[in-house]
Protein backbone atom coordinates (compact mmCIF):
# COMPACT_ATOMS: atom_id res chain seq x y z
CA UNK A 1 0.00 0.00 0.00
CA UNK A 2 1.17 3.69 -0.97
CA UNK A 3 2.23 6.19 2.11
CA UNK A 4 -0.90 7.44 3.65
CA UNK A 5 -3.41 5.06 1.09
CA UNK A 6 -6.16 4.33 3.75
CA UNK A 7 -8.48 1.33 3.19
CA UNK A 8 -11.64 1.75 2.17
CA UNK A 9 -14.24 2.72 4.50
CA UNK A 10 -15.99 -0.42 5.83
CA UNK A 11 -12.58 -1.92 6.54
CA UNK A 12 -11.40 0.83 8.15
CA UNK A 13 -10.48 0.64 11.83
CA UNK A 14 -9.91 4.18 13.61
CA UNK A 15 -8.33 4.23 17.47
CA UNK A 16 -8.58 7.04 19.55
CA UNK A 17 -6.10 6.65 22.26
CA UNK A 18 -6.55 9.55 25.13
CA UNK A 19 -7.23 9.00 28.63
CA UNK A 20 -9.34 11.64 29.12
CA UNK A 21 -11.12 13.53 26.36
CA UNK A 22 -14.45 11.65 24.97
CA UNK A 23 -13.35 11.13 21.27
CA UNK A 24 -15.14 7.52 20.47
CA UNK A 25 -18.43 8.96 21.94
CA UNK A 26 -18.68 12.24 20.15
CA UNK A 27 -17.12 9.99 16.66
CA UNK A 28 -20.35 7.61 17.23
CA UNK A 29 -22.47 10.53 17.06
CA UNK A 30 -21.45 11.00 13.36
CA UNK A 31 -22.76 8.18 12.35
CA UNK A 32 -20.04 7.61 10.15
CA UNK A 33 -19.98 3.83 9.90
CA UNK A 34 -16.42 3.59 9.87
CA UNK A 35 -15.04 0.92 12.85
CA UNK A 36 -13.84 2.77 16.11
CA UNK A 37 -12.48 2.08 19.26
CA UNK A 38 -10.87 3.96 22.23
CA UNK A 39 -8.33 3.05 24.56
CA UNK A 40 -7.28 4.75 27.97
CA UNK A 41 -3.81 4.27 28.46
CA UNK A 42 -0.32 2.80 26.87
CA UNK A 43 -1.31 -1.00 27.13
CA UNK A 44 -4.37 -0.70 25.46
CA UNK A 45 -2.76 1.57 22.56
CA UNK A 46 -0.25 -1.20 22.48
CA UNK A 47 -2.00 -4.12 22.27
CA UNK A 48 -5.00 -2.73 19.55
CA UNK A 49 -2.12 -0.74 17.85
CA UNK A 50 -1.04 -3.48 14.77
CA UNK A 51 -5.30 -3.73 13.76
CA UNK A 52 -5.13 0.05 13.24
CA UNK A 53 -5.06 1.89 10.33
CA UNK A 54 -5.79 5.46 11.70
CA UNK A 55 -4.80 6.64 15.24
CA UNK A 56 -6.20 9.87 16.70
CA UNK A 57 -4.17 10.17 19.86
CA UNK A 58 -1.93 13.18 21.39
CA UNK A 59 0.68 12.72 24.13
CA UNK A 60 -0.09 8.72 24.87
CA UNK A 61 2.36 8.30 21.29
CA UNK A 62 5.40 6.96 22.01
CA UNK A 63 7.96 6.92 18.77
CA UNK A 64 8.82 2.92 19.27
CA UNK A 65 5.09 2.22 18.94
CA UNK A 66 5.57 2.67 15.06
CA UNK A 67 7.57 -0.26 15.27
CA UNK A 68 4.16 -2.57 15.77
CA UNK A 69 2.04 -0.43 14.02
CA UNK A 70 2.27 -2.42 10.71
CA UNK A 71 -1.48 -1.32 9.06
CA UNK A 72 -1.27 2.26 10.03
CA UNK A 73 -1.19 4.55 7.56
CA UNK A 74 -2.42 8.12 9.25
CA UNK A 75 -2.07 9.80 12.68
CA UNK A 76 -4.09 12.60 13.35
CA UNK A 77 -3.01 14.53 16.64
CA UNK A 78 -5.35 15.34 18.92
CA UNK A 79 -2.87 18.12 20.26
CA UNK A 80 -1.91 21.09 18.42
CA UNK A 81 1.44 20.62 19.58
CA UNK A 82 3.55 17.80 17.51
CA UNK A 83 6.64 18.02 19.01
CA UNK A 84 6.27 13.96 20.53
CA UNK A 85 6.28 12.65 16.97
CA UNK A 86 9.58 11.38 14.79
CA UNK A 87 8.67 13.13 11.63
CA UNK A 88 11.07 11.45 9.86
CA UNK A 89 10.60 7.93 11.07
CA UNK A 90 6.95 8.45 10.22
CA UNK A 91 7.88 9.26 6.51
CA UNK A 92 10.01 5.97 6.73
CA UNK A 93 7.06 3.94 7.74
CA UNK A 94 4.84 5.54 4.59
CA UNK A 95 2.95 7.22 7.75
CA UNK A 96 0.90 10.80 7.46
CA UNK A 97 0.46 12.92 10.64
CA UNK A 98 -1.90 16.27 10.84
CA UNK A 99 -2.00 18.35 13.62
CA UNK A 100 -4.86 19.62 15.60
CA UNK A 101 -3.60 23.21 15.07
CA UNK A 102 -6.62 25.86 15.73
CA UNK A 103 -9.01 23.65 17.60
CA UNK A 104 -8.28 25.35 20.79
CA UNK A 105 -6.82 29.32 19.94
CA UNK A 106 -9.70 31.14 21.31
CA UNK A 107 -9.55 28.61 24.73
CA UNK A 108 -6.06 29.21 24.99
CA UNK A 109 -5.79 32.94 24.26
CA UNK A 110 -8.73 33.51 26.64
CA UNK A 111 -6.78 31.63 29.33
CA UNK A 112 -3.74 33.63 28.80
CA UNK A 113 -6.19 37.07 29.02
CA UNK A 114 -7.64 35.05 32.27
CA UNK A 115 -4.01 35.10 33.89
CA UNK A 116 -3.10 38.84 32.65
CA UNK A 117 -6.00 39.87 34.30
CA UNK A 118 -5.56 37.52 37.39
CA UNK A 119 -2.06 38.68 37.91
CA UNK A 120 -2.84 42.36 37.31
CA UNK A 121 -5.41 41.93 40.00
CA UNK A 122 -4.35 39.67 42.22
CA UNK A 123 -6.90 37.25 42.37
CA UNK A 124 -4.25 34.75 42.89
CA UNK A 125 -3.71 36.70 46.22
CA UNK A 126 -7.34 37.18 47.54
CA UNK A 127 -7.79 33.27 46.68
CA UNK A 128 -5.46 32.52 49.21
CA UNK A 129 -6.50 34.84 51.42
CA UNK A 130 -10.21 33.63 51.12
CA UNK A 131 -8.85 29.96 52.08
CA UNK A 132 -7.08 31.63 55.25
CA UNK A 133 -9.85 33.63 56.03
CA UNK A 134 -8.20 36.79 56.02
CA UNK A 135 -9.70 40.11 54.56
CA UNK A 136 -6.48 42.09 53.56
CA UNK A 137 -7.10 45.73 54.33
CA UNK A 138 -6.59 48.43 52.02
CA UNK A 139 -3.25 48.91 50.68
CA UNK A 140 -1.30 52.35 51.42
CA UNK A 141 1.66 51.37 49.01
CA UNK A 142 1.18 52.14 45.35
CA UNK A 143 3.78 49.34 44.42
CA UNK A 144 1.78 46.88 46.25
CA UNK A 145 -2.52 47.48 45.02
CA UNK A 146 -4.08 45.35 42.21
CA UNK A 147 -3.23 47.25 39.16
CA UNK A 148 -5.34 48.13 35.53
CA UNK A 149 -4.37 46.96 31.78
CA UNK A 150 -4.94 50.00 30.32
CA UNK A 151 -1.81 51.77 28.75
CA UNK A 152 0.33 48.54 29.57
CA UNK A 153 2.77 47.11 27.05
CA UNK A 154 1.84 43.24 26.26
CA UNK A 155 4.86 41.02 24.09
CA UNK A 156 3.22 38.18 22.87
CA UNK A 157 6.48 35.65 21.49
CA UNK A 158 5.09 33.80 19.10
CA UNK A 159 1.80 35.87 16.62
CA UNK A 160 0.22 32.53 15.48
CA UNK A 161 -3.30 31.36 15.75
CA UNK A 162 -3.29 32.04 19.50
CA UNK A 163 -1.30 35.02 19.54
CA UNK A 164 -2.88 36.63 17.27
CA UNK A 165 -6.19 36.27 19.02
CA UNK A 166 -4.51 36.77 22.46
CA UNK A 167 -3.72 40.34 20.88
CA UNK A 168 -7.25 41.09 20.07
CA UNK A 169 -8.24 40.46 23.21
CA UNK A 170 -5.25 42.90 25.15
CA UNK A 171 -6.48 45.84 22.48
CA UNK A 172 -9.76 45.38 24.07
CA UNK A 173 -8.54 46.48 27.19
CA UNK A 174 -6.45 49.16 25.78
CA UNK A 175 -2.96 47.57 26.11
CA UNK A 176 -0.19 48.09 23.42
CA UNK A 177 0.43 45.02 22.02
CA UNK A 178 4.27 44.59 20.16
CA UNK A 179 5.11 40.48 19.11
CA UNK A 180 7.49 38.10 17.45
CA UNK A 181 7.33 36.03 14.78
CA UNK A 182 9.58 34.16 12.37
CA UNK A 183 8.53 35.48 9.54
CA UNK A 184 6.85 39.64 11.06
CA UNK A 185 5.74 40.27 7.34
CA UNK A 186 3.47 37.78 7.26
CA UNK A 187 0.14 38.33 9.07
CA UNK A 188 0.10 39.99 12.78
CA UNK A 189 -3.41 41.02 12.59
CA UNK A 190 -3.75 42.33 16.12
CA UNK A 191 -0.78 43.85 17.30
CA UNK A 192 0.55 47.14 16.90
CA UNK A 193 4.33 46.24 16.16
CA UNK A 194 5.90 43.12 14.96
CA UNK A 195 9.21 42.05 14.59
CA UNK A 196 11.27 39.38 14.02
CA UNK A 197 12.85 36.93 16.52
CA UNK A 198 15.94 38.36 16.39
CA UNK A 199 14.60 42.03 18.07
CA UNK A 200 13.65 39.33 21.25
CA UNK A 201 15.83 40.94 23.86
CA UNK A 202 15.18 44.78 23.63
CA UNK A 203 11.69 43.98 23.12
CA UNK A 204 11.61 42.16 26.69
CA UNK A 205 12.81 45.22 28.52
CA UNK A 206 10.04 47.12 27.20
CA UNK A 207 7.04 44.99 28.12
CA UNK A 208 4.76 45.08 31.38
CA UNK A 209 3.52 41.35 29.63
CA UNK A 210 5.42 38.46 27.99
CA UNK A 211 3.01 35.90 27.01
CA UNK A 212 4.59 32.73 25.37
CA UNK A 213 2.36 31.24 22.69
CA UNK A 214 4.63 29.64 20.07
CA UNK A 215 5.37 26.19 19.64
CA UNK A 216 8.32 24.40 21.13
CA UNK A 217 11.48 23.90 18.01
CA UNK A 218 15.04 23.66 18.51
CA UNK A 219 15.00 27.47 18.21
CA UNK A 220 12.50 27.99 21.35
CA UNK A 221 13.75 25.50 23.70
CA UNK A 222 14.43 27.70 26.47
CA UNK A 223 14.29 30.40 24.85
CA UNK A 224 13.40 32.04 28.13
CA UNK A 225 16.40 31.50 30.12
CA UNK A 226 18.53 33.49 32.86
CA UNK A 227 19.54 36.26 30.37
CA UNK A 228 15.84 37.02 29.01
CA UNK A 229 14.64 36.74 32.25
CA UNK A 230 17.28 39.20 33.51
CA UNK A 231 15.98 41.61 31.08
CA UNK A 232 12.25 41.89 31.90
CA UNK A 233 11.08 44.71 34.05
CA UNK A 234 10.98 43.64 37.93
CA UNK A 235 7.41 44.53 37.71
CA UNK A 236 6.35 42.57 34.28
CA UNK A 237 4.68 39.27 34.24
CA UNK A 238 5.60 36.13 32.14
CA UNK A 239 2.46 34.29 31.19
CA UNK A 240 3.30 30.57 29.72
CA UNK A 241 0.66 28.57 27.53
CA UNK A 242 3.09 27.23 25.12
CA UNK A 243 5.61 24.94 26.31
CA UNK A 244 7.17 24.33 29.62
CA UNK A 245 10.90 23.75 27.66
CA UNK A 246 10.39 27.25 26.22
CA UNK A 247 11.28 28.13 29.93
CA UNK A 248 14.29 27.64 31.96
CA UNK A 249 12.69 26.64 34.82
CA UNK A 250 15.44 27.05 37.62
CA UNK A 251 16.39 30.47 35.83
CA UNK A 252 12.19 31.14 36.34
CA UNK A 253 12.14 29.95 39.85
CA UNK A 254 15.33 32.13 40.93
CA UNK A 255 14.07 35.09 39.28
CA UNK A 256 10.88 34.69 40.99
CA UNK A 257 12.36 34.00 44.23
CA UNK A 258 14.64 37.08 44.00
CA UNK A 259 11.16 39.16 42.69
CA UNK A 260 13.61 39.95 39.81
CA UNK A 261 10.09 39.60 37.97
CA UNK A 262 7.21 40.51 39.52
CA UNK A 263 4.89 37.30 38.74
CA UNK A 264 3.95 34.66 36.77
CA UNK A 265 1.25 32.47 35.26
CA UNK A 266 2.20 29.07 34.13
CA UNK A 267 -0.15 26.53 32.31
CA UNK A 268 2.81 24.02 30.81
CA UNK A 269 5.68 22.75 32.65
CA UNK A 270 8.97 21.11 31.75
CA UNK A 271 7.91 18.16 33.75
CA UNK A 272 3.96 17.28 33.50
CA UNK A 273 2.50 16.59 35.80
CA UNK A 274 4.24 19.23 38.43
CA UNK A 275 6.66 17.14 40.78
CA UNK A 276 5.28 18.01 44.44
CA UNK A 277 9.37 18.66 44.93
CA UNK A 278 9.21 21.85 43.00
CA UNK A 279 9.04 25.43 44.20
CA UNK A 280 6.52 26.52 41.72
CA UNK A 281 4.03 24.98 43.88
CA UNK A 282 4.64 27.78 46.70
CA UNK A 283 6.04 30.75 45.72
CA UNK A 284 3.02 33.67 46.22
CA UNK A 285 4.05 34.98 42.65
CA UNK A 286 2.88 32.40 40.85
CA UNK A 287 -0.55 31.20 39.26
CA UNK A 288 0.17 28.06 38.04
CA UNK A 289 -2.54 25.66 35.89
CA UNK A 290 -2.50 22.00 35.17
CA UNK A 291 -2.26 22.03 31.41
CA UNK A 292 -5.72 23.03 31.01
CA UNK A 293 -5.87 25.94 28.84
CA UNK A 294 -6.70 24.27 25.60
CA UNK A 295 -9.43 22.57 26.67
CA UNK A 296 -13.07 23.35 26.17
CA UNK A 297 -16.30 21.71 25.80
CA UNK A 298 -16.16 21.63 21.82
CA UNK A 299 -12.73 20.39 21.93
CA UNK A 300 -13.70 16.74 20.51
CA UNK A 301 -16.24 17.36 18.13
CA UNK A 302 -13.45 20.39 16.80
CA UNK A 303 -10.98 17.62 16.21
CA UNK A 304 -13.36 15.35 14.52
CA UNK A 305 -13.77 18.32 11.79
CA UNK A 306 -10.35 18.04 11.03
CA UNK A 307 -9.82 14.24 11.50
CA UNK A 308 -13.16 13.69 8.76
CA UNK A 309 -12.00 16.14 6.52
CA UNK A 310 -8.28 14.65 6.64
CA UNK A 311 -9.90 11.23 6.06
CA UNK A 312 -11.97 12.67 2.76
CA UNK A 313 -8.97 13.80 1.46
CA UNK A 314 -7.02 10.71 1.48
CA UNK A 315 -9.58 8.57 -0.05
CA UNK A 316 -10.19 10.90 -2.49
CA UNK A 317 -5.91 10.99 -3.46
CA UNK A 318 -5.29 14.26 -2.21
CA UNK A 319 -1.92 14.67 -1.30
CA UNK A 320 -2.05 18.05 0.82
CA UNK A 321 -3.61 17.35 4.52
CA UNK A 322 -5.28 20.25 6.34
CA UNK A 323 -2.87 21.09 9.00
CA UNK A 324 -0.22 18.70 7.35
CA UNK A 325 2.95 17.84 9.31
CA UNK A 326 4.35 14.29 7.53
Amino acid sequence: MLPGMLPPKDALTICFAHGAYRMADRFAARHTGIHHLQVGNAEELARHLPETDVLVVSMMWRNELAEAAAKLRFIQSISAGVDQYDKELLRARGIRLASAAGVNAHAVAEHAMAMILALRRKLHTSRDNQAARFWRPMASGIASREDELGGKTLLIIGLGRIGTRLARLAKAFDMRVIATRRDPSRGGEGADEIYGNDRLPELLSAADVVAITCPLTPATENLIDAKALGLMRPTAHLINVGRGRIVDEDALVRALAEERIAAAGLDVMREEPLPASSPLWTLPNVLLTPHVAGETQRYEDSVIDILLDNLARLWRGETALRNQIA
